[in-house]
């Protein structure tokens, strides 16, 4: 079976990726309590947004600011564990993907 998200290439991803988080940080937004995880839209398929976070993980990419000042207005407090300068897809993903982690044993 053929993975779900193409790889990251020596730490970059492909563009596909970089807009897959930020739809995904979109739908982390809108994801409700009593709702199961959402998924994002990637080359038609369907791919759960902690599975977006999680491939990001590794990705040395610094992410663009309309991207970052989404993160910081959503995941408010915890934003600050990314500082101000050179913030990496890695970076938001870790805390991205530990949030949803967190939110899915509740």
């Amino acid at each position: 079976m053929p993975a779900l998200l193409p790889p990251l290439y020596q730490g970059h991803a492909p563009i596909m990726l970089h807009q897959a988080f930020h739809d995904a940080l979109e739908a982390y937004e809108e994801w409700r309590l009593d709702a199961p995880e959402p998924c994002v839209e990637v080359e038609g398929r369907s791919v759960a947004i902690s599975a977006v976070f999680g491939r990001m993980r590794s990705c040395t990419d610094l992410i663009p600011v309309r991207t970052l000042d989404a993160l910081h207005d959503i995941v408010g407090k915890a934003a600050r564990e990314l500082g101000e300068e050179q913030v990496t897809y890695a970076h938001a993903a870790l805390l991205l993907r530990a949030l949803c982690v967190e939110r899915l044993k509740g």
